[in-house]
This record gives structure tokens, sequence and C-alpha cells, in this order.
């Protein structure tokens, strides 16, 4: 094998490598003679096979065979030689072969850049500490109670903000009927906003027995084109009126939920908000890491996985547009500045994805088999009622457990920095809290 370098630029290298035609020979007729020696053909013996008669046969598939491993095997070998570690799958591009002739070929493979992370010990964080007081837990108690409050039929008056109406509903536009509006016996909270703009508001003061119409207007961003911008009127019947009934947050409202007293109930509720908003302020953590560890670190990236990042930020950007997901400002920014941010949005994932990938590398950070297990599991029971149909659907698809295992280990390598770094904490309340980590 002989190996000519043919550019050599920053993290691309190309090479022109020639394999000799006798030495493709040599494992063409080696693995006709594996061949022969497995299979008998009329009028021969098993291992009798003339070698011509089992080239004319098998040759060509052979030769297939033979050119995919010597190509395959060459260029892992040159690579190996030359201590090359590919960002990205290597392009071989044939550019001489016939039979009997040399094979020769070019391979172009762009390079995992060096990364030198810097000193963990010199970044310093903050770390957001939520206290949740009883003011909060009381707070959080006292919606969940709003939210489990039934209605109960009341004697026909006025309907106001508050009340549930149970009406029957015709839509039309341009006087006829559409798609998705028309229902009957709907319950509908006034003041909910559950509806398009302004449809509540019209019902407010009608009572039992009435119809009423009530004219809206789709806004332009609806999500359905058909119907958006459109002027609508329904035809609306009251059938019922129904007031929401308090809850009491007692002893029996905590024994409803199956806790053993309010106080336990209580207990419950304050763990689940400090887990909530210490998720809030480790995300807060994360991006501060992300940024310094941006700034910190400005290595060449690799073009192809720039561009591949880039594609699939700019396919998810196309999608929204067209569902008018995306802002009116971001728009009139134009399509090349758009491409312009969005290319430098790829290209910091790229170089923080390389880092990470790299500091797990020297620290030897693995996600253990445990691991991809829980978070199948976790998985599983978003679905219920079909956790063991999806934990088996992950467990039997490879690609599907690796898009679990890429968070599990960038979240052990961002807890491997901050164990090393310095870290200090600011206690504060949980809105204030809120207001910080999720600042943009």
């Amino acid at each position: 094998m002989q190996v000519t370098e043919l550019a050599n630029s920053g993290l691309r290298r190309e090479y022109k490598i020639v394999i000799a035609a006798k030495d493709i020979d040599e494992k063409v007729t080696s693995r006709l003679e594996e061949i022969g020696s497995s299979i008998s053909l009329p009028g021969f013996r098993r291992g009798k096979v003339p070698q011509a008669l089992l080239k004319k046969r098998y040759g060509p598939a052979v030769m297939g065979e033979i050119l995919e491993q010597a190509l395959n095997d060459s260029s892992a070998q040159a690579m190996a030689e030359r201590g090359l570690r590919p960002a990205v799958q290597p392009k071989i591009e044939v550019t001489a072969f016939d039979h009997g002739k040399d094979l020769e070929y070019t391979l172009a493979v762009e390079l995992m850049p060096e990364i030198a992370p810097v000193d963990f010990k010199a970044i310093e964080l903050e770390r957001l500490v939520p206290e949740v007081g009883d003011a909060e837990v009381d707070k959080a108690v006292a919606g969940m109670a709003d939210e489990m409050r039934k209605t109960e039929k009341v004697d026909p008056r006025p309907a106001k903000k508050g009340d549930v109406l149970v009406i029957d509903f015709v839509g039309r536009i341009d006087g006829k009927e559409f798609p998705g509006g028309a229902a009957q016996g709907h319950h509908l909270e006034l003041g909910s906003n559950a509806f398009i703009t302004g449809f509540e508001d019209q019902l407010i003061g009608k009572q039992p027995g009435e119809t009423a119409t009530v004219k809206v207007t789709f806004p332009a961003e609806y999500g359905s084109a058909e119907l958006a911008g459109k002027d609508a009127e329904f035809t609306v019947t009251i059938n019922e009126l129904r007031e929401r009934v308090a809850v009491n947050v007692d002893e029996e409202f905590a024994k409803s939920l199956g806790m053993e007293s309010l106080a336990k109930l209580r207990e419950a509720m304050k763990g689940r908000l400090e887990r909530d908003y210490a998720g809030l302020a480790r995300m807060k953590l994360k991006r501060t890491l992300l940024d310094k560890l941006a700034d910190a670190h400005q290595f060449a990236v690799p073009a192809g996985l720039v561009d591949s990042e880039f594609e699939a930020i700019w396919k998810q950007f196309e999608e929204a547009k067209q569902k008018n997901e995306i802002e009116k400002e971001e728009l009139d920014k134009g399509e090349d500045a758009l491409k312009a941010e969005y290319r430098t949005i790829a290209e910091r994932r790229v170089r923080l994805a390389l880092l990470l990938s790299e500091i797990g590398r020297q620290n030897n950070i693995q996600v253990a088999p445990d691991d991809v297990n829980r978070a199948m599991a976790e998985e599983a029971r978003r679905f219920p009622g079909q956790e063991r149909k999806v934990f088996e659907f992950y467990k039997n698809n490879p690609e599907m457990q690796a898009r679990l295992r890429a968070p599990i280990f960038e979240d052990k390598v961002i807890d491997f920095i901050v164990e090393m770094a310095r870290v200090s904490e600011r206690r504060l309340p949980p809105e204030d809290l809120v207001k910080e980590a999720t600042a943009a």
C-alpha cells in the first residue's frame, strides 16, 4: 500500500492510496479457494472445482467483497499509522481500478481538534438555592384544591365570570359549518380563555334555556390555515348553569389524596417544590457553566459537523416558520442574517459537544447500563398503560438508547466539572429564582 498526502489544511487531510493489483488478486484467489473448499458443483467433488470455474461463477461477487474490505482495511490502517482521529465518517472515492491493475482512491478526512480543557478549579460558579417557605407550600396546596373543585347545577340566573355553562354550539363561516366547529354538552368555564378571544365574554349575562349568537374572528396566526383570520358566527344553546364548589383544605382533603394527614401532604408538597426549583437552579448553573466553557475554549471545529448541526437547526426553523411559530421580529432579520446567526449557534454547539466528549474521554466518564435502564423506565412511565411496550421499544432500538445516553453522559461530565469548580451558594425566594433561571 502506497500513501501520498494530497492536502493538509487545518483539520482537513486528504490522501491518495494505491493498493497493488497483485495484492487484490491474491485476496480474490484466496477467497475463491475458501469458497471452493466448501461447495460442490455438478461433475466435481467438494474441494475439486477448478479455479477458472469458481472465478467465472463467483468472481464478480468476490471481487466486490474484496474491494470493499480493501478500502476499509487500508483506510483504517492509513489513519492509524498517522494517529488520525476522524471527527466524521471519512470520504472515500475510487479514482482508478480495472482487472489486473492497481486500485487507486482518495481518502478525505476531517480530524478531531486538539482540545486542552482549562483548569476546572479556576471556574467560579454560583448555585441558587430555593427557600421554600410555608406560604409557597400553602399556595401550592390551595392550587391543587382549586384544580379538584367540582361543579354543581344551580337555578337559572345570569351567568358571570367563573361560572360553568353546559352548552351546545355550531360554528359557521360564510354561512357554512366548518370541521371541528360544533359540539354538544360542552362544559365551558367563563373567563378561562379556553375559546377564541371574545367568545366567552359574549355569554356573560346569558341564562339556561337561551340561545345566543356569538361572533368572533379567528386569530391570523391560528393553527388551521383554513380558519386563520376568518370571521365566524356560532349559535350557542345554553343548557345548564353550574358553579364551582370550593374544596376545603383539611385532613379529609389530604386523605382523599392518599396521604396520612394534612401535615404529610404539606411535607410531600414541599419536597416536590424543592425538587422542581432545584431543577431550575441546576438549569441556570449548567447554562452559566456552558457559557464559561464556550468562552474559555476557542479551538477549530470540523466543518462537516458544523454543517450537519446547522442543517438540523435550519430544518427546525423552516418547520416552525410553516406553522407560524416564528416571531415577526425574527423574520424581519432576513434569511442571510438568520443563517449567519444560526451557523454561529451551530458552531458553538459542536464546540461544546466536542469539549464535553473530550473531558469525558480523558477522565474515563462512562454511562453505565443501569443509567440507560433507568432512563428507559422513566420514558416508559410517561405512557401509562403502555409501559412494557415502550420499554421494549427502547430496549430493542440501539439508536433510541443512544439518544437517551447522550444527555446522561453530558450531565455526568457537567457534574464532574462542577465538583471541581469553585461553587458558592445563594439562597433566595422561589419567585426570584424563577426570574433569574428563566431570564434570557
